[in-house]
């Protein structure tokens, strides 16, 4: 909030300080936005606690596969978007996405979707973030998210620091496209994640039933062709989270499985 030029009564002060975080929260920036309106989250917070163990490694706030060991210049992967189930009042959040570096390096290339629970309704939609930056949502209105729409996103590089971030939602027939730059991206890993994402801290998990990956890509082959890929199960303090499948048929697709907030 901007500083004030004048000094307002207490009360009044409060009054306009509530309509500033109503107006934030709910006008003009859309549905999307509102289950926002708390934190300033980041979708990807690298890796937090990564215990690797062979090619199993746990994560706190990362479900899905990575792979390291080479440099990355292109990714891609796609979803369908699950369906949300939220507890009355409950505020939480589940994203899916992929990207370049995270795993080993402390920049994130990325893109992908949202399924939340705000105050308990579900709420859908887009997103790119080129961590640390912050993340930016993708306007519902132009380009709508819904349960059971078949998405595909890709992330890939000139390798001089120019990233291009685009993603098609194949069910209502649109593609999303955002060029950006980044002089400190290692380009040390490729991810196909679920993830809780971060404010400060990690955030409550939306509970997103199973995410189906499927078509997952680096540097053209699949996952499982590319150096060190890893199963990574999102668990914390004695609870696991989410948990992803085994490599299916091809080595380029899998499941992620939600087990607990």
């Amino acid at each position: 909030m901007r500083k004030t030029l004048f000094v307002l009564a207490p009360v009044a002060l409060v009054a306009i300080t509530l309509v500033a975080v109503l107006a934030l929260s709910f006008g003009g920036i859309g549905t999307a936005n509102a289950a926002r309106s708390m934190y300033r989250v980041h979708h990807s917070v690298p890796s937090i606690f990564l215990s690797r163990h062979g090619r199993h490694s746990t994560s706190s706030n990362w479900s899905g596969y990575a792979t390291t060991g080479t440099t990355y210049s292109d990714v891609k992967g796609s979803w369908v978007e699950p369906s949300v189930t939220c507890s009355s009042g409950q505020t939480a959040y589940s994203s899916f996405w992929v990207g370049i570096d995270g795993d080993t390096t402390n920049t994130v290339e990325q893109l992908g979707t949202d399924s939340d629970c705000s105050s308990g309704s579900p709420v859908y939609y887009g997103w790119w973030e080129m961590y640390p930056k912050g993340s930016h949502n993708i306007s519902t209105s132009t380009y709508p998210v819904q349960p059971g729409d078949s998405l595909s996103a890709a992330v890939s590089t000139n390798g001089s620091g120019l990233f291009t971030l685009t993603m098609t939602n194949n069910t209502r027939g649109w593609t999303f496209t955002t060029t950006q730059t980044s002089r400190k991206a290692k380009r040390g890993s490729a991810e196909w994640i679920a993830e809780a994402p971060s404010s400060g801290g990690i955030l409550p998990l939306a509970d997103f039933g199973t995410v189906n990956f499927s078509n997952c890509t680096a540097n053209g082959v699949a996952i499982s062709s590319n150096p060190n890929p890893d199963a990574i199960t999102m668990a914390a303090n004695g609870v696991t989270k989410a948990v992803p499948s085994s490599l299916g048929s091809g080595g380029e697709s899998f499941s992620v499985t939600w087990k607990h907030s």
